[in-house]
């Protein structure tokens, strides 16, 4: 090591400079990610529980509106990615500001709503923030039902393999249901007090492999039994009902699942601030939402077109646990098991963000409050460390779990929950922001054919969102009613 200067500087260490880690314009780590990185992280983030009920939703519509709902799907999903792509580099000026490009600096936007906060403001950021943690907390009842429908598919399959199919004693009622759902929130009551439990490496690759695993059976088990039963079902406007009215609001929920299945608006910015600044990652995001939104709209058509020529309009709402599958049944078992591991590290990676939210808030109003910011060490096992316990973490999560589970209880119903939820972000998150922060981004004149473009997909979208928003609402509303 070099001798210290005398005139104070510190002392130059060729070891450490060697050593040095290597940095990005950020200061934060060098990113690393590249285009196969990039369609992996969008095709995990984009399958999910969503594409259960894609079969159903072609059974409403029929084999022509079906694939091209999914295609149209597809390619709204594309050009929202795309817009989106081009901000995660917003301009800055030299004293700090965003509102001036001349500098040439640019700053990164790590997240959905850096972005909007960076482009469209304050209160734009208020709109995006609760829409976004409302949808996230959808997802946490959305999973309850759908855990709930699971472990009631496993116990069912079992029993008719035992007894026979439609045996009397294989039914399953309400409470049966409510008791899943009560043991699904337990479960997740404890994992919300497991520290760090939604950063553990291991989760995100185990929900990916269950994802994956659980639509790949779905699609094989439609595959297998359309080429067994030689016969391809359905009909062209899919399932008939008595009356237009009913159809229109079936033809809705049937939207509002495909909506619920394919964005990933999110998490877009996200998986870029993974990727290596060269090529730039714009680029290379460009390609990567190509390759994924191929493959994945090759694989929606696949599971949703396959279901439905296999079951016809007795299609079910989930595909594997509406019992159109008998056997083999431990491989029925296999993939209801799949749902369920996914799930559970599921529901934590969507409400563990709430929950950081929800603490740093309280921290910076209460800070002063022993209740908020006081930890106690408690002995919960014996033989194992002292868990750090806070009292504000555990009554709002606490509370948090339970309401998720108690509007499961209300309102265990799958598609229609499924459907509001896509419907309810489809327009303002994976449209509107988008919209909007590309125009301020590229500034886009008004009256522009470009600004005239955008607009008009803005307006279309609007509509089908709004109309698929309607019509699960009523199908909510229907089933809770009787």
């Amino acid at each position: 090591m070099a001798a210290p200067s005398r005139r104070g500087s510190q002392p130059f260490d060729l070891s450490a400079a060697d050593t040095a880690p290597e940095l990005d314009d950020d200061g934060r780590a060098v990113r690393t990610g590249n285009l196969w990185t990039c369609v992996a992280h969008i095709i995990t983030g984009v399958i999910g529980a969503g594409v259960l009920a894609l079969s159903w939703s072609v059974a409403q519509l029929g084999w022509v509106a079906g694939p091209i709902a999914m295609v149209c799907f597809a390619g709204v999903t594309y050009v929202s990615a795309v817009l989106l792509s081009h901000c995660y580099r917003s301009p800055i000026a030299a004293g700090g500001g965003s509102d001036d490009s001349s500098s040439g600096k640019t700053r990164r936007n790590y997240t959905y709503m850096d972005a909007v906060r960076a482009l469209l403001g304050r209160k734009h950021v208020y709109v995006c923030g609760t829409l976004q943690y409302l949808y996230l907390y959808g997802i946490g009842v959305a999973y309850t039902i759908t855990t709930a429908t699971c472990l009631g598919a496993i116990k069912k399959s079992n029993c008719y393999h035992a007894h026979g199919r439609g045996a009397a004693r294989c039914g399953s009622g309400t409470g049966e249901q409510h008791l899943f759902m009560l043991l699904f929130g337990a479960a997740q009551l404890v994992l919300s007090f497991i520290p760090n439990f939604h950063s553990m490496a291991w989760l995100s690759a185990v929900a990916a492999a269950m994802s994956f695993t659980y639509a790949t059976i779905g699609l094989g088990l439609g595959l297998a039994k359309t080429v067994g039963d030689g016969a391809i079902r359905g009909g062209v406007v899919g399932v008939p009902v008595a009356t237009a009215a009913q159809k229109t609001w079936l033809v809705a929920q049937a939207v509002g699942d495909i909506a619920f299945a394919y964005p990933y608006t999110i998490v877009l910015l996200e998986i870029q601030d993974t990727l290596r600044s060269s090529p730039p990652e714009g680029e290379t995001m460009r390609k990567g939402n190509v390759v994924a939104v191929l493959a994945t709209t090759f694989f929606y058509l696949c599971v949703g077109c396959f279901g439905y020529a296999a079951f016809g309009n007795a299609a079910p709402g989930n595909l594997l646990t509406g019992f159109g599958f008998y056997e083999p049944y431990w491989l029925v078992d296999f993939a209801n098991a799949c749902i369920i591991l996914h799930i559970l590290g599921g529901y934590q990676m969507y409400s563990q963000q709430i929950f950081t939210v929800v603490d740093r808030w309280f921290a910076a109003r209460f800070p002063e409050s022993a209740f908020v910011n006081k930890t106690y060490a408690v002995r919960i096992v014996p033989g194992l460390p002292r868990y750090g316990l806070n009292l504000q973490r555990l009554c709002f999560r606490t509370a948090y779990v339970a309401t998720t589970t108690a509007l499961a209880v209300v309102f265990p119903y799958f598609n229609e929950v499924l459907g509001l939820l896509g419907a309810l972000t489809f327009w303002p998150l994976v449209i509107y922001l988008p919209v909007e922060m590309y125009c301020v981004q590229r500034r886009v004149r008004a009256w522009t054919p470009t600004w005239v473009a955008l607009q008009a997909f803005n307006v279309v979208c609007f509509a089908v969102g709004t109309f698929a928003f309607v019509g699960c609402v009523e199908g909510v509303v229907k089933k809770r009613l009787g």
